[in-house]
């Protein structure tokens, strides 16, 4: 089945466990809303919520080319809209049908590398995207709470070392000039309007929902890749960039929390621990019982235009007020990767077993 005929069977009327108790009284249940469900914080976020008994809906194109695979354990759980960040009217609509509490705006092209290659995609959808849904929640209910992914890319060229919610911003990419924008306007809207409107200014964060143009999920494939016999080597770019890493699953809660906060405000969410990506090679494999110098070429054709070496998050105000802190360590988090990866592979390589979704992208070579 196709990624779109998929989410479309995945719209249907709501059947999950807490729709026993829902009588069509709008108060009985919480809802919330969000866009990118389809995505890694999106499917955790929306498995999150449902354990905390909300009524779950989420927005995707009618287009979309999404992978449907994260939430395709949700069916029946959640509830799918149509809906376009590009197109005002269909957010008013899906608005207007979830009839959210909270919005959680997680929906962007969000990967750093792409950007560069479509800049006013990127600007469209991931900045002035935010505009659109902003306006949308303004018209309809300026009472609904709102959560705005931002973005550690944001501060690029660092000017402090660990960067808080004060460190000023220096994009170094298109994706980060834009998650810059949504931010600052997630803040006028806040202060203009009265919005309840946090931004969560994420710093990396990983798990085997990961998408394999990522980093991080490209060396634990590439890992179990080679442990399987199935590739000889694994090609990189720079192994010096350090970044701060943390689990997807812890920080979701993160989102939450800020949306239950008496007042709105900007979160730092991070591990406050810094590593290079050469760390996270040799974790990778070591894991799996490999030396990584046998297999990792790196590839200069990789390096980003401009690079960003070091991120590292000062999360004290979200642990001061939110009460949140990184549970998953670094080297759990990269060994969680690795054996969920084996895992996949192996049970791909079972002979008559169908392939499709994040499977099927995983045949095609490493690049």
């Amino acid at each position: 089945m196709s990624s779109v005929s998929t989410i479309l069977s995945l719209r249907k009327t709501w059947s999950g466990p807490a729709a026993a108790s829902y009588t069509g009284r709008r108060s009985e249940l919480k809802r919330a809303l969000i866009t990118g469900i389809t995505g890694q914080d999106g499917s955790y976020l929306a498995e999150f919520l449902l354990g905390k008994g909300y009524r779950v809906y989420g927005l995707v194109r009618r287009s979309s080319a999404g992978n449907p695979e994260r939430i395709r354990h949700l069916e029946g759980q959640v509830h799918l809209l149509p809906g376009d960040m590009l197109d005002q009217p269909s957010l008013v609509a899906a608005l207007d049908q979830a009839e959210p509490d909270e919005v959680y705006n997680l929906a962007a092209q969000s990967y750093v590398g792409v950007s560069w290659q479509q800049p006013l995609l990127t600007a469209q959808v991931t900045g002035l995207g935010v505009t659109h849904l902003l306006e949308a929640i303004r018209t309809v209910n300026p009472k609904i709470r709102f959560y705005q992914a931002s973005s550690s890319e944001m501060f690029g060229r660092v000017r402090e070392i660990p960067q808080n919610e004060n460190t000023p911003f220096y994009p170094r990419s298109p994706y980060g000039a834009a998650k810059v924008y949504a931010h600052h306007i997630t803040v006028n809207y806040r202060e203009s309007y009265g919005l309840f409107a946090c931004c969560g200014i994420l710093f990396n964060h990983e798990s085997p929902r990961r998408g394999l143009e990522f980093v991080t999920r490209k060396v634990s494939d590439g890992v179990a890749r080679i442990k399987l016999g199935l590739a000889g080597e694994l090609r990189l770019g720079n192994l010096d960039s350090r970044r701060d890493w943390g689990y997807a699953g812890d920080y979701v809660e993160a989102m939450w929390l800020m949306l239950q906060q008496e007042e709105p405000g900007d979160y730092v969410i991070a591990t406050g621990e810094t590593h290079p990506v050469r760390e996270l090679v040799e974790t990778a494999f070591s894991h799996a019982g490999l030396d990584w110098r046998k297999y990792v070429v790196v590839d200069p054709a990789l390096y980003r235009p401009a690079e960003v070496e070091l991120l590292c998050g000062d999360y004290s105000r979200a642990r001061d007020k939110l009460g949140w802190r990184p549970k998953v360590t670094f080297a759990e988090l990269v060994q969680m990767m690795v054996d969920a990866d084996l895992e996949r592979w192996e049970k791909i390589l079972q002979p008559g077993r169908p392939v499709d979704g994040d499977a099927g992208a995983a045949l095609l070579p490493a690049g």
